[in-house]
């Protein structure tokens, strides 16, 4: 283990949203977890599938720990399919599967450490991210900013809040 108190305290931030993601989609069952209540077309599951592949897996696995990008989904929002005959209760142990691996990848490195491999389609999407502190700062936002949206499906569903204004 080479952690880092900094890694520390970013992971443990990062753990905040994972775990807020998975507090959000308890107690919802197949129907509210597979069906689409926002306008932009998707449904609870398949978010939880998009952090489990195209941040969770791609992320730490494949950027962070080189492992290679061959398993990829290729096609428009790919990372989000869940394939027919697939439950909720599948794509969530998959997520919590792999945020272990993902510590495993973490509890590894230190925070100035860069990449063991880098997407080729960075360059044409403008972006780097020279070291693992960047990758974890990235997730902290997009884990967090997916659990926003999934409050506001889950509002939607069941009238349920995270965080209550009066």
């Amino acid at each position: 283990m080479r952690n880092s108190v900094e890694l520390v305290a970013l992971r443990a931030e990062l753990d905040s949203a994972r775990r807020h993601v998975l507090e959000i989609v308890d107690g919802l069952d197949e129907d509210q977890l597979n069906r689409t209540h926002l306008p932009s077309g998707w449904s609870p599951i398949e978010l939880v599938r998009h952090l489990t592949l195209g941040d969770e897996r791609y992320w730490f696995a494949s950027i962070v720990g080189g492992e290679s990008l061959d398993w990829v989904p290729v096609g428009v929002r790919a990372d989000w399919r869940v394939e027919p005959g697939t439950t909720a209760s599948e794509v969530i142990a998959d997520y919590r599967r792999q945020i272990e691996t993902s510590n495993v990848v973490l509890n590894s490195v230190l925070p100035d450490d860069p990449p063991r491999r880098r997407d080729p389609l960075w360059d044409d999407w403008g972006i780097d991210f020279p070291t693992v502190r960047a990758i974890v700062l990235h997730m902290i936002v997009e884990t967090a900013t997916h659990a926003g949206h999934l409050d506001a499906a889950v509002e939607l569903i069941d009238g349920r809040q995270h965080l209550v204004i009066d």
